[in-house]
C-alpha cells in the first residue's frame, strides 16, 4: 500500500494565482468566430471544450477558496479589549477617596497551543493543492470526452458518406438486372432482390442519420453550436504510442493520483493538528490603570501597569484529544487506501486499454494489407460471373454488401483505435492526439 511519508510539495501562492489568472483570461478571451461552413477539426473541438467547460471553472473556484482560507488560518485570534473601573467605594467617597480605586484599560491576546495555526494552514493548503490537481484531472477528462464525442460523430459522418457513395452502385445493379430480365436472361426474383437491397440502403441511410444526430447532440454538450459545423474529413496525424512500461511509469504523474497524494498530506496535517490539542492555549494580558488623588504625604498616587500570562490547564481534554487523534488517524488511513485503490484502477484500465489498442492496430494492418482489397475483388468477381451467366445474383448482392460493410468496419476500427489512444493519452499524460 502506498504511504505518503513526506510532505506534499506546496505550490507557491503567487504561482497558483498566476495559473488561475491565465485560466480566467482564457475563459473570457473572445475567440474569432468561425465560419459555419468551415470544418471543425478535432484539435479545435478540444480547444473550444476546454475554454467553455464550467466544471473545471468550479473546481478552480473551490481551490481558490481553500487557498484563501489557508492564508486566513495562520492569523491569530482577534485581541480582546478590556475597560473597567475597579475598587470604587460604594457607601462613601469618590474616585479620589480610596487608594485602590482606578480606571483600567487592557488588552488580551490569546495564542493557540503549539503549532496549531501552522497545522491548520498546512492542512487547508494541502486541500487547495489537491483541488488544483483535481482541476487538472478534470481537464484531461474533458479532453478525452470531447475526443470520444467528436470521433463518434466523425464515424457516422464517414459511414454516411460511404453508404451514399455506394447507393449509385446498387442502383446500377438494379438497372443491369432489369435489363437482363427484359431480354429473358435473368429471373424476376433477381430484379426484386436488387430493388430490396436498394431500399435497404435507403433505410440504412435513415438509421445512420439518426445515429449521427445523436452523436452531434453529444458533441454539442462540449462545443455548443460549433457541433453543427461539418467535421474535418481527415484525422490529424497521430504520434506513435509509447511502450506500455513507459505509460505505467508516467501514471504516477496523473493529476488524480497527485490529488490523492494531497489528500494524504492533508491527513498528515490533520493528525498533527489533533496532537497539538494536548498543548495548552495561553494568553498575554497587558493593562494600564489610572488613579487620581494624593497619598498622605501629599504626593500624587501613581498609575498602575499590569502584565499577566494565562495558561490553560487541559486536564479534562484527554478523552476528547484521544478521540480526535484516533479520528484523524483513521481519516489518513482511509486516504491512503483510497489512493491505492485509485492507483490499481488506473493500472488495470491502462493495461486493458493498451491491449485493446494493440489488437486494434493489428486488425487495422490486416484490413489495410489484405481484407479491403480481397473484399473489393470478391465483389467485382461475383458481378463479372453474374454478367457472363456463370454466377448467381445472390452472390453479387452478398459480395457488394460485404464490401460496403468491410469499408464501414475499417472506418469503425480507425475510430475505435483513436478513441483508445485518447484514453491512453489521458492516463499517460500524452500531449497530442
Amino acid at each position: 500500500m502506498f504511504v505518503c511519508n513526506g510532505r506534499l510539495p506546496r505550490i507557491h501562492v503567487s504561482e497558483r494565482r498566476l495559473r488561475l489568472i491565465a485560466v480566467v483570461v482564457s475563459l473570457f478571451a473572445v475567440a474569432p468566430e468561425a465560419n459555419a461552413n468551415e470544418p471543425l477539426s478535432l484539435a479545435e473541438a478540444e480547444r473550444i471544450a476546454i475554454v467553455a467547460e464550467p466544471g473545471q471553472q468550479a473546481i478552480f473556484a473551490r481551490a481558490l477558496a481553500l487557498e484563501q482560507r489557508s492564508s486566513a488560518a495562520r492569523q491569530l485570534p482577534d485581541p480582546v479589549l478590556r475597560v473597567g473601573l475597579n475598587n470604587y467605594p460604594i457607601e462613601s467617597g469618590s474616585f479620589r477617596t480610596e487608594g485602590m480605586t482606578h480606571a483600567a484599560i487592557g488588552i488580551r491576546q490569546t495564542f493557540p497551543g503549539g503549532s496549531t495555526l501552522a497545522m491548520r494552514e498546512q492542512q487547508l493548503g494541502d486541500l487547495a493543492a489537491g483541488m488544483y490537481r483535481h482541476a487538472n484531472a478534470r481537464g484531461r477528462d474533458v479532453r478525452t470526452a470531447v475526443r470520444v464525442a467528436w470521433l463518434d460523430a466523425w464515424y457516422w459522418q464517414q459511414a454516411r458518406s460511404l453508404v451514399s457513395q455506394s447507393r449509385p452502385l446498387f442502383a446500377d445493379l438494379t438497372e443491369i438486372t432489369t435489363s437482363l430480365y427484359a431480354v429473358g436472361r435473368k429471373s424476376q426474383q433477381d430484379v426484386l432482390r436488387a430493388e430490396l437491397e436498394l431500399s435497404r440502403i435507403d433505410d440504412r441511410l435513415i438509421e445512420i442519420d439518426r445515429q449521427h444526430a445523436a452523436a452531434i447532440a453529444a458533441l454539442r454538450e462540449w462545443v455548443g453550436s460549433d457541433a453543427e459545423r461539418p467535421l474535418a474529413a481527415q484525422l490529424s496525424v497521430r504520434q506513435e504510442m509509447p511502450a506500455e512500461s513507459e505509460l505505467l511509469r508516467r501514471l504516477d504523474g496523473h493529476p488524480a493520483l497527485l490529488a490523492a497524494d494531497a489528500q494524504i498530506s492533508a491527513g498528515d496535517a490533520g493528525v498533527e493538528l489533533a496532537e497539538q490539542r494536548r498543548k495548552p492555549d495561553w494568553s498575554l494580558d497587558v493593562g494600564y490603570s489610572y488613579r487620581e488623588g494624593t497619598l498622605a504625604s501629599g504626593q500624587p498616587r501613581s498609575d498602575f501597569l499590569s502584565v499577566g500570562v494565562t495558561v490553560g490547564l487541559p486536564f479534562f481534554r484527554r478523552t476528547s484529544v484521544d478521540s480526535t487523534l484516533s479520528a484523524a488517524l483513521h481519516e489518513r488511513s482511509a486516504a491512503e487506501s483510497e489512493r491505492e485503490q485509485l492507483y490499481r484502477q488506473l493500472v488495470r484500465q491502462l493495461e486493458s486499454e493498451y491491449a485493446r489498442w494493440r489488437d486494434l492496430a493489428r486488425r487495422l494492418a490486416l484490413y489495410d494489407e489484405r481484407i479491403l482489397q480481397q473484399s473489393s475483388q470478391h465483389a467485382e468477381a461475383a458481378l463479372l460471373a453474374y454478367q457472363s451467366d456463370q454466377g448467381d445474383f445472390d452472390d453479387v448482392m452478398r459480395g457488394y454488401i460485404e464490401d460496403l460493410n468491410t469499408q464501414i468496419d475499417f472506418i469503425r476500427l480507425r475510430t475505435e483505435q483513436r478513441r483508445s489512444y485518447a484514453v491512453l493519452a489521458n492516463l499517460g499524460g500524452l500531449n497530442d492526439e
